[in-house]
This record gives structure tokens, C-alpha cells and sequence, in this order.
């Protein structure tokens, strides 16, 4: 007819695979439906090319060389045949095709029997018969792999479609074949031809010359019920012969939830760091969803970043709520009325009247496994005894509004997400406005609090009737006061924080005045916060009293603070009389906190029975002490007798308190023998310690090794790094910086950011870099770093070089990565640098994650943020 192959697949209707292969010399047997879509565009007979179809068949039946339908195992994609992309990988990237190990359960023993079955030549057909995402797929895909090295083919029969598929090359089907029919009901249930399917399965398993096969298929519990019921009497039999193919040997039940060996399994292969686990795990704890969860999650996320606008406002409500402390079961008005602050200007503008109601409907709709973005929480019914109160029959239990739960993928999520992010002003009205519980509202007082939105705390610690938050709130805003200037309203405050059971605010009023040399209005307070019910006042009243000369009113006052168990009182006048050599007046206090067999009293005591050159007596204190379980006491005897010049018997005293855990004097008996000049006892003193897992003593040879082989000490440093201890490298890297070595401890802080994901030490000190940055300075795109500590490190070696941006980039990355106090520390040093605005900037943002804030905040908004980041005018 003179048509080019593209011609005749625009015609016929053909896919162009399909219609290639067709017409391919030494190609397949095409299905009938091909020759005849194939005969009809060129116009020819289709019965005659029907019948040269089947001689072909015939021919191709009794050649050896023949494979059948189905390629090599080795060339599929489990994603190709239908497995669920499993979860998303922890980093964000959504489109990673990505499967976590598996676990096997009771129906993966019935597949593997079937495959062994397969393998010795008998033909097979399994089932598995689960709710959707329940890891029906991958466990046939899990199954088969073993057949790969033996030649194996597979065949999904699913193009031009499954049942046409199927019915054309069924009986094409070769020895040594997986026949694929995932989710089975699209063959077995066809209405016109699923028994015809269901007939030609039997056929081919029933076969002897067509053996082995492997028939693997998955149903949900509805279809295989369908399926499998007899028919009542009379009535029409739509699948006998499915029912004979399904036989209960061939079904094999996948349950819903892994058990708890399967979920022990699943932890075994988390360890080890299987990502997608580890992200999982949590969410499942409560009911064992794994595979449910790890299906859903890809589609959940998607439905999130894709959803509209009024559905996404409920979500991010929803998010800020479970992670600011609001129960799982979240009220349609609450998120609702908080929704409307998440929407931009213009969204809000052209919302349609019936937005609500599509915006739930959009969130309702199922995901795998289940899952749904947002899903309505149905309440069970309470059944309790019948009221027997006179006013019982006049009042009923009303019905509470529709409450609602955040898929947990989706928590965890915004919990992730969301965690720098301060709710809208519409958020906290509708929790004052909506939310009733009191633990509710109180932790979200706390998140407001958190957040410097004093005001929005305020309310709802009040509305929750919870005096100790709000009385620590008082407190907080008693001290902005005193630190404005405004002592009278800071007094006023902390008495009605004290009136609220919290004197704490008088107490630390006090302090604030005897540092500032004003010692009656410090007594005056301390005073008041003791008869407010602060036994602690009676610390700082003790030191008051003996500085204004009244040795006898300091005594009562720490003696009864000893009464009360609070023996820092005696041990701060204890360092104030050892100041005025009033050894007498001292040992009285010590005697009678010794009686109540308190440590650091029998210490003191020691201390000085060892000065008086009584060691006997001292020794026997600091034994007795240690006889309570304090081993510091000898710990401190032996730094004495070290002192004193006798190193044998401060090491006799070291052993002495090690006792039974002879690691636990490891560090001070290295230093021992390294100041008596034996750096190969006390190498091995460390060296013993460390390989015990003590963390210091490792610490300890890093530093001491630097001394005497840098090489040495950085390869151990590294291995500690490399086995979740990257604090030995930063200490190295603090060692280098205090030698003048700035790069090398560039490279080491690098290295401890990479190497682990446990945190450092903390920030290099004092690090001033040329104003040029080292060849190996960070760059702002270095997102491979995981240790905050080791980011900050670095960010501020670049903020001293004079890199701004760079600095901000890794401040902020180690923000993300748990540090968000990083942007309190990034803020002081622009402080410092005269660079108010842009402290001003990063303190908000530390604000909005929750950080506790520096007096820098506290001057620059007293009376905290609005909602949206603005200071607050005075409102209390």
C-alpha cells in the first residue's frame, strides 16, 4: 500500500513497539489481535493471515530455540513490575527510586517453597492475599531473584492490555517462566474474559511438557472472597473457574502489620543504616505499618507540594499544631480559622466560597496503603453506666465537631520542614479561640514562649489556668524589666510570679541586686522569695548576713538550709570563712553536714586533716566518704598527696577509688606517671582506657600523642571520628589552632564534619584567619557536611575572613541540622562587628525556631514579637 512503518502505526492504533516487532524478521509470534489490527490497515484478509498466525505458532512450538513470551529475569526493574517506590529518602529527594532491605515474613517461607518447587522441575502457582501496600509485590519480586543465575524468564503480560495480553500468549508460555499477574483481578476478575484467563493458567500449570512455571499473583481479601464464594442455589456461577484455580494451598495471607520479630528485623537492618528504615521505624512504633507507610509516603509528600492552596494552608496548620504540642486528634474549626493565616494575599483573594469543603475532600483521598493527608478521626462510642443524679434524662452528651488526624509521614515531615518556622498570628487565635484542653494549651504557651511571643504565652497560659508557666513567664518578663531599668515593675512582677507558687523571679532579683552592690534591697528580696517558699533563698541569705559582719545569723541561715538537704549553703559559707581563716566556725558547719553523711563535707574535712599533716584522719574521711558511693573524695586526696610530693601514694589512692572499674582512674594515673617522666606508663594507662570505650582517656592520648607523633595522634583522632566520635578530632583541631596551625585545623574541623553525624566538641575559639582564606576554606555549596558543631567551626573561621555569606550559608546549614542556637552565635559575633541589623535579622530567625535568646534580644524587643516577627508594644 506504499505506507511507511509511522503510517501504519498512526492506522492501525498499534503501539510502535508492538507493530516494529511484528514486522521484524526471526521476530515473535505476534497475538492475534496484532494480525488482525495489522490486517485490517493494509487492507487484507484477516482470517487467511489468522491462520498463517497459528501455523506460525505451531512452528514456533516445536522449535527448540523458541523462548516463549518474557525476557531474562536480570533485565527487569522490580519498579516496572509494579513494586511501590518505597518511602522518600531522608535528604528530600523525592524521585529517588529507592527500595529498603527486606524483611522476610511466614508467607516469604510458602514463595520460597514454591520457587524450590519451581527449580526441581513441578510447576507452581501462589497467590498473596493482602490489603493494598501491605508488601504483597515485593515479596514475589523478593522471591524470584534466586531464579536470575539459573536463566529464568519473566513475563508480565499487560500491552495492548492485561487480559488481551494474557489470552493471545498464555499458551506461548515456555518452560522456566515467572508468569507475572500483579494484582490479579485485572485478569481473573474481567467480566467477559476472566475465566477464559483463569482456564488458560490452569491449563498451562497442568501441563507436563510445559513444566516448570511459576504463576505468581496478588489480590486484595475483597476479590479473592469474590472470587472464591460459592454461589447460592439456582443462582449464576460468574467464577467457577477461577474458584478451581484459587484453591486455599495457592492463597497465602500477607498480614497488615509486621509482628514484633519482623519488627525487630526491621531494626536490625536500620542499625546498619538502611535510611529508609530509620526514617520509618518511629512512625510505625504503635501499630507496625511498615509497608503501608513506606508506599504511602512518596504520594503523601507529593499531594502536599502539589495540593492547592487552601489544602496546603490546612496542612502546614496541622503540621505546626503536632509539633508544637497539640494531640493527634485535631478539631475541623481549629484548623480551619488557623488556615486562613497560612494563605499569601492573593491566594486568600480568590478562594471560592466552598473552599473549605474542598480543600478537606482534596485531603481525604486515599494514598497506598491507606493512607490519606488528612483523615477523619471516627469516634467510638463511650459506654459508660447511666447517670443516677437527680438531673439525670435532662441533658444528653452533645456531639463534639469533627476532629481530624495528620497522616504521620506528613508530621514528621513538618517536623523536619517547618522546625525554623513561627506560626501566624491566625494560628494562635484559633488555638486561645478552639482548643480546650489544658495540656494543650499549655505546651503551646510554651512554644509562644519559646518563640519571644510573649503576649500570645500569656493568654494562653492564662486560659489554661497554668500557674507554674505563667509564673516562670513573669519571672522572664521580671528580669526584662530589671535589665531595662524598670525595678519597680520588675518587683511587681516577681511577686505575682511568687503568688503563683513560683518565688524563683524574687530569688533571682535578689541575686541581680547583690552582684550590682546593693546588699539591703538584695536581702529585702531574698527574704521575700524565702517566705515565699524558696528554701534556696536561704543560700544567698547566708552569704548576705556574712558579709554585713553577722556570723551568727549566716550560721542559722546555712544550718537550716543543711535541715532542708540544701548543703550548697554550707559550702558557699564554708569558701567564705576559708577566706578569713576562721577554721573553727568551719568545722562546725562541716561537722554537721558530715553527720548527715554528705560527700563533700567529709572532703572538706579531709582537705583539711591533710593540711594539719593528720593524713590518717584524712584518709579516713575521704574513705568513709567514699563508703556513700562519692570516689571523688579520694580522687582529691590523691591530687593532695600529688601536691605534696608523694606521687606513689596518690596513686595507691587513685587505685584505691577505681575499685572494681579500673578505667575510671585511668586519665588521672596517665597524668601521674607523665609528671614523673614515664610517658610509656602513661601511654598505656590511656591506651587501655580508650580501647575500654572511655571517651576521655581517648581524648587525652590524641592530645598527648601531638606532642611527641602529629601523625599518630591524626590517625587515631580520624578513627575516632570515622566510629561516631568526631569530638577527638575537634580537640585536635583546637590544639592546632593554639599552635598558630590554622589550616591544619581547618582540615581536621572538615574532617569531623564529614566523617560523623554525631555532634563535636563545639566552636574553635579565639580563631582569627588572614584576611585571604586557605586553599582548603569551605565554600558555601559544601552540603555534604553533617557535624553542626563542625559547621559552626568553620563558619566562623569564614566570618573572620571576612566572608559573610559564606559564614551565614554554613550558620544556617548547621541550624538544619539541630544547632539552631548557631544563629544566636552568628548573631553576636555581627553584634560585635557593629552590624545591628543584621544581628536583629538572625535573632528572629533564632526566635522563630524556638532558641533561648541573649540579653541582645531582650533590649532589642522587651516586650517580645508579635506574631509576625514585629516587636510588641508594651501590653502588660
Amino acid at each position: 500500500m506504499g505506507l511507511s512503518r509511522a503510517q501504519l502505526i498512526a492506522r492501525s492504533g498499534l503501539a510502535r513497539t508492538t507493530v516494529y516487532d511484528s514486522l521484524r524478521r526471526n521476530g515473535p509470534v505476534p497475538s492475534a489481535h496484532t494480525v488482525a489490527a495489522l490486517a485490517q490497515a493494509l487492507k487484507l484478509p484477516v482470517g487467511e493471515l489468522l491462520e498463517l498466525r497459528r501455523a506460525a505458532e505451531l512452528v514456533g512450538a516445536s522449535g527448540e530455540d523458541e523462548p516463549g513470551p518474557g525476557r531474562p529475569l536480570s533485565t527487569w526493574d522490580p519498579h516496572d513490575l509494579e513494586v511501590h517506590p518505597a518511602g522518600v529518602v531522608p535528604d528530600g529527594s523525592a524521585g529517588h527510586r529507592k527500595l529498603p532491605g527486606y524483611v522476610s515474613r511466614r508467607h516469604d517461607q510458602v514463595l520460597a517453597e514454591a520457587v524450590r518447587d519451581a527449580v526441581s522441575g513441578r510447576s507452581r502457582m501462589v497467590v498473596l492475599v493482602g490489603a493494598s501496600s501491605t508488601g504483597k509485590t515485593r515479596a514475589c519480586w523478593e522471591a524470584v531473584q534466586s531464579l536470575t543465575a539459573s536463566g529464568w524468564r519473566l513475563w508480565h503480560p499487560f500491552d495492548p492490555g492485561r487480559v488481551e495480553a494474557a489470552l493471545s500468549e498464555l499458551h506461548l508460555v515456555r518452560p522456566r517462566t515467572v508468569v507475572w499477574l500483579n494484582e490479579a483481578q485485572h485478569y481473573l476478575g474481567d467480566p467477559v474474559h476472566g475465566e477464559r484467563v483463569a482456564a488458560a493458567v490452569h491449563a498451562l500449570l497442568s501441563a507436563p511438557e510445559r513444566a516448570p512455571v511459576l504463576v505468581l499473583g496478588t489480590l486484595w481479601p475483597e476479590y479473592a472472597d469474590r472470587y472464591t464464594a460459592l454461589p447460592a442455589p439456582q443462582a449464576p456461577d460468574p467464577h467457577s473457574r477461577v474458584r478451581e484455580l484459587l484453591t486455599a494451598d495457592r492463597r497465602v495471607a500477607v498480614p497488615d502489620a509486621f509482628d514484633d520479630v519482623a519488627l525487630a528485623a526491621a531494626q536490625v537492618l536500620a542499625d546498619a543504616g538502611d535510611t529508609l528504615l530509620v526514617d520509618a521505624l518511629p512512625r510505625v512504633a504503635d501499630h507496625g505499618r511498615v509497608a503501608q507507610d513506606l508506599a504511602g509516603a512518596p504520594e503523601l509528600l507529593r499531594r502536599y507540594e502539589d495540593g492547592s492552596p487552601g489544602a496546603r494552608a490546612l496542612l502546614d496548620s496541622a503540621m505546626d499544631a503536632r509539633r508544637l504540642g497539640v494531640g493527634p486528634r485535631l478539631p475541623q474549626m481549629f484548623l480551619t480559622d488557623a488556615a486562613v493565616g497560612y494563605l499569601p494575599e492573593a491566594d486568600f483573594q480568590q478562594l471560592g466560597q466552598d473552599w473549605v469543603d474542598a480543600a478537606y475532600a482534596e485531603l481525604a483521598r486515599p494514598v497506598h496503603g491507606k493512607q490519606a493527608p488528612l483523615m477523619r478521626v471516627r469516634h467510638r462510642p463511650a459506654h459508660r453506666p447511666p447517670d443516677s443524679s437527680p438531673q439525670a434524662g435532662t441533658s444528653r452528651t452533645t456531639t463534639a465537631g469533627p476532629e481530624f488526624r495528620l497522616a504521620d509521614y506528613l508530621e514528621q515531615h513538618g517536623r523536619a520542614v517547618r522546625s525554623t518556622v513561627c506560626p501566624p498570628a491566625s494560628f494562635w487565635h484559633s488555638a486561645h479561640t478552639h482548643l480546650a484542653r489544658p495540656d494543650e494549651l499549655t505546651s503551646l504557651g510554651q512554644a509562644a514562649q519559646a518563640r519571644h511571643r510573649l503576649e500570645w504565652a500569656y493568654h494562653l497560659y492564662q486560659y489554661a489556668a497554668a500557674k507554674r508557666p505563667l509564673a516562670l513567664l513573669l519571672s522572664d518578663i521580671a528580669i526584662r524589666r530589671e535589665q531595662a531599668g524598670d525595678r519597680q515593675g520588675a518587683e511587681t512582677l516577681a511577686r505575682r510570679a511568687a503568688q503563683l507558687g513560683s518565688p524563683g523571679a524574687l530569688l533571682s532579683l535578689a541575686g541581680r541586686r547583690e552582684r550590682a552592690g546593693d546588699f539591703d534591697a538584695a536581702e529585702s528580696l531574698a527574704r521575700q522569695a524565702y517566705h515565699a517558699g524558696s528554701v534556696f533563698a536561704l543560700e544567698r541569705l547566708a552569704g548576705l548576713r556574712e558579709r554585713a559582719g553577722d556570723h551568727t545569723g549566716a550560721t542559722d541561715f546555712a544550718c537550716r538550709a543543711a535541715d532542708a538537704s540544701l548543703f550548697t549553703a554550707v559550702t558557699r559559707l564554708v569558701s567564705i570563712r576559708h577566706h578569713s581563716a576562721n577554721v573553727e566556725d568551719v568545722e562546725v558547719l562541716l561537722r554537721k553536714a558530715a553527720q548527715s553523711g554528705v560527700p563533700f563535707a567529709l572532703l572538706e574535712l579531709a582537705e583539711l586533716r591533710e593540711q594539719a599533716g593528720e593524713k590518717e584522719s584524712a584518709e579516713d574521711l575521704a574513705r568513709r566518704a567514699a563508703a556513700f558511693g562519692d570516689v571523688t573524695v579520694l580522687s582529691r586526696l590523691a591530687e593532695l598527696r600529688e601536691q605534696d610530693g608523694h606521687p606513689d601514694q596518690a596513686e595507691a589512692l587513685l587505685r584505691q577509688a577505681a575499685g572494681d572499674h579500673p578505667v575510671a582512674g585511668a586519665v588521672r594515673l596517665a597524668k601521674l606517671r607523665e609528671s614523673a617522666g614515664d610517658l610509656g606508663g602513661a601511654e598505656a594507662h590511656l591506651r587501655r582506657a580508650a580501647d575500654a570505650g572511655d571517651t576521655r582517656a581517648l581524648h587525652q592520648l590524641v592530645l598527648m600523642l601531638e606532642e611527641r607523633d602529629p601523625r599518630a595522634a591524626e590517625d587515631l583522632a580520624l578513627r575516632a571520628a570515622a566510629a561516631d566520635d568526631p569530638e577527638a578530632t575537634v580537640r585536635l583541631a583546637h590544639q592546632r589552632e593554639r599552635t598558630g596551625d590554622r589550616d591544619g585545623a581547618d582540615i581536621l574541623a572538615r574532617r569531623a564534619a564529614t566523617a560523623s553525624e554525631a555532634p563535636a566538641a563545639g566552636p574553635l575559639e579565639g580563631s582569627k584567619k588572614a584576611d585571604t582564606p586557605s586553599a582548603n576554606a569551605p565554600r558555601a555549596d559544601e552540603t555534604s557536611m553533617q557535624d553542626p558543631y563542625a559547621l559552626v567551626s568553620l563558619a566562623q573561621s569564614e566570618e573572620d575572613a571576612g566572608h559573610g555569606a559564606r559564614a551565614e550559608t554554613l550558620i544556617r546549614q548547621a541550624a538544619d541540622a539541630g544547632l539552631p542556637v548557631a544563629l544566636v552565635w552568628l548573631a553576636e559575633w555581627r553584634s560585635e562587628a557593629g552590624d545591628r541589623e543584621g544581628a536583629e535579622a538572625l535573632l528572629k530567625d533564632a526566635a522563630n525556631a524556638g532558641t533561648s535568646l541573649p540579653p541582645l534580644a531582650t533590649s532589642l524587643w522587651p516586650h517580645g514579637l508579635d506574631a509576625d516577627g514585629t516587636p510588641s508594644a508594651p501590653w502588660l
